[in-house]
């Protein structure tokens, strides 16, 4: 199975250093330009690869800055923008308490704590979230679910929960992993290839 993976594009919380989680958060015009830019890529390899964007399927988070991302990549490939899946499993990691904070407020309010997940990032919880593992349970579920090679418009956290639950690298490395946007990751064979 081959996995076509972008993060949603770049928002106002991404550059503000706010933990977004589960928030509702919007991309902001770079984030669309790196969406738009994701389609280009995309369309270029399926192209090297003697595909039609149709072949595949589409699946997004149903949060709204990974929708709105996918809809961007598939007008860019010359498809229905609203023609994907909306798939729950693959929201991001919950942050808890500390949604909506920047990492400098996190360390005011819970230095005590940061400095547990410093330990054991895969492991961790934070108050009220839920922690690397829990979501590596959620992403595999749903990766079990497919049929065909699938693009997937989601999110850092989800991202590096499926480097670690398809192998391509173990748990305590794999949250480590850089998910930047503007990328199309190809996840197959146990194997992660980064295309920009």
């Amino acid at each position: 199975m081959r996995l076509y993976y972008v993060r949603h594009g770049l928002t106002d919380w991404n550059i503000a250093g706010r933990l977004q989680g589960h928030r509702d958060t919007l991309i902001n015009q770079t984030g669309r330009a790196q969406a738009a830019r994701c389609g280009e890529i995309l369309r270029d390899l399926l192209a090297r690869e003697g595909r039609a964007a149709a072949q595949l399927n589409y699946v997004s988070s149903p949060l709204s800055r990974a929708r709105e991302t996918m809809e961007i990549m598939r007008a860019a490939l010359g498809i229905a923008p609203g023609g994907y899946a909306v798939e729950a499993r693959l929201t991001e990691i919950s942050f808890g308490e500390w949604e909506g904070l920047t990492y400098a407020e996190v360390m005011a309010r819970d230095a005590h704590i940061v400095a547990r997940r410093e330990t054991d990032k895969w492991g961790f919880l934070p108050p009220g979230g839920e922690n690397y593992r829990q979501v590596a349970e959620r992403v595999g579920a749903w990766y079990a679910t497919l049929a065909r090679d699938t693009v997937v418009s989601a999110h850092g956290g989800t991202g590096r929960a499926l480097i670690a639950c398809l192998g391509v690298a173990p748990p305590e490395e794999a949250v480590h992993e850089p998910i930047d946007q503007g990328v199309v990751y190809v996840f197959e064979n146990a194997s992660l290839a980064r295309h920009a």
